[in-house]
This record gives structure tokens, sequence and C-alpha cells, in this order.
């Protein structure tokens, strides 16, 4: 897949720790500390974004204290709180056979087993039982369940498709 490159949703900054401009992270790697290994990040708020490589830090309670370079007092630690931390797709390791990051789902063509186009997938929404496609046309939205074996019988991501087993009417 060609064009510019995916950026892929780490974690946020959402507070501060003490006086010498350490944040508090949340990760959504797992583990959580493996959000330091994906650098450099491009941190966005509300006001820019900026690219920081460097960072460390230390799991503390249900979070992380982050060191981050150039940040070194507390109003500067202050002004990155509710930012994300984004990095760069191709910093990710490759998926393992059968697994796929969201990110590289997203825009795939969506069709029936029978091929009948149904859409893109716009996003992905986690369930907690399963992962959920969310597939959009002009006509309409679907929700298909991400179930590989079930409903998806193919995930092609060199012809950037996904064939579902999926009744069009639903």
């Amino acid at each position: 897949m060609s064009g510019p490159e995916k950026f892929v949703l780490l974690g946020k900054v959402v507070g501060v720790h003490g006086v010498r401009g350490e944040v508090k992270l949340e990760s959504y790697t797992e583990p959580r500390t493996q959000i330091f290994r994906y650098q450099p990040w491009r941190v966005k708020s509300a006001t820019g974004e900026m690219d920081i490589a460097g960072g460390n830090g230390r799991a503390q309670g249900k979070g992380i204290v982050a060191t981050l370079p150039g940040i070194d007092d507390r109003d500067a630690a202050a002004a990155l709180v509710g930012s994300e931390i984004w990095v760069r797709r191709s910093a990710l390791p490759k998926a393992k056979p059968g697994e796929y990051y969201w990110v590289d789902l997203e825009g795939l063509a969506v069709e029936t087993v029978e091929g009948l186009p149904l859409g893109k997938v716009s996003h992905l929404v986690a369930t907690g039982a399963n992962d959920v496609l969310v597939v959009r046309n002009e006509e309409r939205e679907r929700l298909i369940p991400f179930l590989v074996g079930s409903f998806v019988t193919e995930v092609d991501l060199d012809a950037a498709r996904i064939v579902v087993d999926w009744d069009p009417e639903f």
C-alpha cells in the first residue's frame, strides 16, 4: 500500500508528576512500558504537533511516569497534558500470521464471498467479546464481527481487500 505513512495511536499524556517535568502516560501497548520501544513519537495536542525521541520511563501504579527530552519543568509538562502519542506504523513490529493492526485494516474494501462490494472499513470497535469492522458505503453502515474463520473468510493486505461471509441485506 502506498501513500502517506500511517500513524498508530499508542497512548496519551494524562498528567504531570513532580516538578522536574515528568509526565504521567496512559499506554495502549501491552505490556504498557512497551510504548518506549517504539520511537520517535509524534505528540499531537490542540496547539500542534512535535516529534520526540529518547523518552523513557517506568511503570507506576496503573500508569507510567516518563521523562521526555526538552521537557524539564512542571509548566512544560503541564502543556502536554491531553496530548496523544502517535508512532509511525513502520516503527511497529510485523504482525504475526493471523493478527492485524487496526490501522492496516482501515480503508480496505470489503466484499462478500459472492463478490458483492459492501464498502470500505471506516474503523474498528472493540466490544470486549470481539472486534467489529465498521464498513461504510454511500448508502449505509454495517457492523461486521471481525472473527476470522467465521464471518471474515479472507484478509488480503496486498490486494487491500477483506472477504466476509455476510448477508448484504443485514
